[in-house]
């Protein structure tokens, strides 16, 4: 059986975005597409409702590009187990109460076993500083946390090639 990744709603805005001009967003789009590439032989890609809609704000054209990307992937549900969560994780202050949406992210994908949360939504999800707290909040409701990492550290290593 292959991992679960759960694709956060960034994952999709850096897959399907033009490029851009400040060199560090322009490497992250990279990365995630050459992740993408391979992502669906590694892992059983999901989401949720709640990428959707987010994916569906903003420029229409854009828009439709990104909901046509998630079309790729299994749509998790938002249950009541999963806004407990949401709604802890707040409480416990591993998530900031104006990051709610965030704080669902991590809920759907810990409530449903998903293995991996990838996101480069560096702010409230993949924060060293506030993993810890994520991770415990989960634990402490009885859900095993979703491993929470970007694209960029989910790349298979190429072990075919000669070392340097």
């Amino acid at each position: 059986m292959r991992p679960t990744a759960y694709i956060e709603t960034s994952v999709v805005s850096y897959l399907t975005a033009r490029p851009s001009r400040d060199v560090v967003i322009a490497a992250y789009q990279e990365i995630t597409r050459e992740w993408w590439r391979r992502a669906s032989d590694r892992f059983d890609l999901v989401a949720s409702a709640l990428v959707v809609e987010e994916a569906r704000a903003g420029d229409p054209d854009a828009a439709h590009v990104r909901l046509e990307t998630l079309q790729a992937v299994t749509l998790l549900d938002a249950t009541p187990d999963a806004e407990n969560l949401a709604n802890a994780l707040i409480v416990a202050g591993a998530v900031p109460r104006e990051a709610a949406d965030d704080a669902a992210h991590i809920a759907i994908a810990a409530t449903n076993g998903v293995d991996f949360l990838v996101t480069w939504n560096f702010r409230h999800i993949a924060n060293a500083a506030m993993r810890a707290r994520i991770e415990q909040g989960c634990r402490q409701a009885g859900y095993e946390p979703p491993v929470i990492c970007t694209p960029n550290e989910l790349m298979e290593a190429n072990y075919d090639q000669e070392p340097d």
